[in-house]
C-alpha cells in the first residue's frame, strides 16, 4: 500500500512539472516588429540576387536565425497608407477613397497594439509614427498613445533630420515642421524630448535598448520604426561616409538661406528639397551615400541584438523586420530585378525585404517563396499572443501558412493591381518624375495605361505583358478585382 501510495505522489509531482514546463512554454513572447523606411529589393544580403557591394552582417545573422521572404509585398508604394495597413492588417483603401497618401486611421479599426494591450502586453513605439494625416499633433487618433501604445517617442512626419535634434535649432528655424522637412526635438509622450548631440538612428537605438532593459511584469510590444534609409540620405556619421568613400554635405544651418536656392530666411525645406533628390548629388555618389546610411542602419541591428542576447530573452522575442515599401530611385536604392520602385505599383515599389526569427521556436534559415503581404503581421502576431479577432474585415492571414492562390489587391491613386498565384494584372504605368532617378532604377518596359498581365513568377521584373495571349487569365483577374472591390471598398 505504501508503494502504491509513494507511486501516487511522484507521479503528481511529475504532473505539476510538467504543468509549470507548458504554462512557460506557452508563456506570451515579447515581439519586437523592425520596420525600415525604402531600403530596396537588392539591397537586402539575405536574398540571392543581393548587391554584392552590400554587406550587413547583422541583418544578415538575423535573416539566417529565421525565415526570409522572397516576396513580401506592402499595400501600398509610399510610406503612410503602408504602415496604416501594416498596423490594422487590413488594406487601407478600404476607407481611404480614393486611394491616397493620406488615409488616416478610423476610431472604428483596431491596431495590433490595442489588440496586445487587451491581452496584457506593455506596447511602445519608437521612430517613425506616419499615418497621413494630423502630423506632429497629440490628441489625434493617428498619434501612436491614441492607437494602442503606451509610450511613444519619435516623430510624426514623412522624416526627420538625422542630426538637427535640439529645442535651439527648433526655435532658430523658421519652418521646423513640415510634413517631409521636420528638425527639431523628438515627440515624446505629450512632450518633446530634445537632443543637444548625437545621430537618429543611433538614438533610436538606444533608445529602444533601454526600452528593452526595463524590468516590468508583462511581455513587450515594441515597434521599432528607423527614418533609414530615407532622405535626407546623405546625413551619416563620417566613419561610414570615409568607408564609401562619400564627401561631407554641410548639415543644414538656418543662417545660410541663399546656399539653399531659398528666397526666405533660413528655409529647412529649401535645404531639405535640395538635397532630396538627384541633381545636388549625382547618380553615383547617392548609392554611396545610401550604402553608407545602411551601413549604419546595420550596426545598430546588430547593438540591438546583442542587447537582447545579453538580457537574457533571445528565445523569449520573437523579432520581424520588414522594409514600409519599395526601394526609392532618389535615395540610390537599388531593387534589381524588379521594375521601377517607391511610388509606383509594379514589382519594385511594393516587394520588399521581410523575415520572421524566434529562435527555439522557429528554425533557422529558411526562406518561403510563397508569397506574402504585410496585411499578415497582425493576425500571426495575434495567434501567437493568444488574441481572439473576430473582425472578419481582416484581409491578413498567419504568415506561419501561406496560401500560395490567394488574392491580393492594390488600390494607389489613379493605379491599381491584383495578384493570384503566379499572376498579376495591373493598370499602372510609368512615374514621372521631378528629377533623375538613380543609375539602379529598371525603367518599366510599357508607359500606357492599358491593362498589363505578367507571370511574375517567372517574370519578377515584368518585361513581358502577356495581356494579349492570355485574355482569358486577363478576365479572370479583373473580376476577381471588381468582386473584391465591390464586396469591400467601404465595409471596414
Amino acid at each position: 500500500m505504501s508503494k502504491l501510495i509513494s507511486l501516487i505522489l511522484l507521479l503528481a509531482v511529475f504532473s505539476c512539472a510538467n504543468q509549470e514546463k507548458s504554462i512557460k512554454a506557452e508563456k506570451h513572447p515579447n515581439i519586437l516588429l523592425i520596420v525600415v523606411d525604402d531600403q530596396g529589393y537588392a539591397d537586402f544580403e539575405a536574398f540571392d540576387n543581393s548587391d554584392p557591394r552590400v554587406v550587413n552582417p547583422n541583418i544578415n545573422k538575423l535573416a539566417q536565425s529565421g525565415i526570409v521572404y522572397t516576396q513580401a509585398y506592402t499595400t501600398a508604394p509610399v510610406c503612410s497608407p503602408s504602415r496604416v495597413g501594416m498596423l490594422t492588417g487590413k488594406n487601407q483603401f478600404r476607407w481611404d477613397i480614393p486611394a491616397s497618401w493620406g488615409p488616416g486611421l478610423p476610431e472604428s479599426v483596431k491596431t495590433i497594439a490595442e489588440y496586445l494591450k487587451e491581452v496584457g502586453y506593455a506596447t511602445a513605439r519608437i521612430g517613425k509614427n506616419d499615418l497621413g494625416r494630423n502630423f506632429h499633433k497629440y490628441d489625434t487618433r493617428e498619434y501612436p498613445l491614441k492607437h494602442g501604445y503606451d509610450e511613444f517617442l519619435g516623430f510624426n512626419a514623412h522624416a526627420h533630420d538625422y542630426w538637427l535634434l535640439s529645442k535651439d535649432i527648433k526655435d532658430r528655424t523658421p519652418d521646423p515642421s513640415g510634413t517631409s522637412a521636420v528638425l527639431g526635438p523628438l515627440m515624446h509622450n505629450y512632450g518633446e524630448k530634445s537632443y543637444s548631440d548625437g545621430y537618429l538612428t543611433d538614438i533610436l537605438t538606444d533608445e529602444a535598448i533601454q526600452y528593452i532593459k526595463t524590468e516590468r511584469d508583462k511581455p513587450f510590444f515594441l515597434t521599432l520604426a528607423y527614418s533609414s534609409v530615407h532622405h535626407l540620405i546623405h546625413e551619416v556619421p563620417q566613419k561610414y561616409l570615409e568607408k564609401y568613400n562619400a564627401e561631407p554635405i554641410e548639415n543644414y544651418n538656418p543662417d545660410s538661406m541663399l546656399a539653399y536656392g531659398s528666397h526666405e530666411p533660413g528655409s529647412y525645406s529649401a535645404y531639405y528639397d535640395k538635397y532630396s533628390r538627384i541633381g545636388a548629388i549625382n547618380e553615383t555618389d547617392i548609392r554611396n551615400y545610401y550604402l553608407a546610411n545602411l551601413d549604419c542602419l546595420d550596426e545598430n541591428i546588430g547593438k540591438l541584438l546583442e542587447a537582447i542576447s545579453n538580457e537574457g530573452i533571445d528565445e523569449e522575442t520573437i523579432i520581424i523586420y520588414v522594409s514600409d515599401n519599395g526601394g526609392s530611385p532618389l535615395t540610390g536604392a537599388n531593387n534589381s530585378p524588379l521594375t521601377a520602385g517607391k511610388y509606383s505599383l509594379w514589382e519594385g515599389g511594393i516587394r520588399v525585404p521581410m523575415l520572421i526569427s524566434w529562435p527555439g521556436k522557429i528554425k533557422p534559415g529558411q526562406t518561403q517563396t510563397d508569397y506574402v503581404s504585410t496585411l499578415d503581421i497582425l493576425p500571426t502576431i495575434a495567434e501567437i499572443s493568444g488574441v481572439k479577432i473576430e473582425d472578419h474585415t481582416i484581409d491578413g492571414i498567419n504568415l506561419f501558412q501561406p496560401d500560395s492562390n490567394r488574392l491580393l489587391v492594390w488600390k494607389w491613386q489613379k493605379t491599381w493591381a491584383v495578384r493570384k498565384g503566379d499572376w498579376k494584372l495591373t493598370n499602372t504605368n510609368e512615374n514621372h518624375w521631378k528629377s533623375r532617378p538613380s543609375n539602379f532604377y529598371i525603367k518599366p518596359i510599357v508607359n500606357d495605361t492599358t491593362l498589363k498581365l505578367f507571370n511574375v513568377k517567372n517574370d519578377p521584373g515584368e518585361r513581358i505583358n502577356l495581356a494579349n495571349t492570355n485574355p482569358e487569365k486577363l478576365d479572370e483577374l479583373l473580376n476577381d478585382y471588381d468582386v473584391w472591390c465591390t464586396k469591400n471598398i467601404g465595409n471596414y
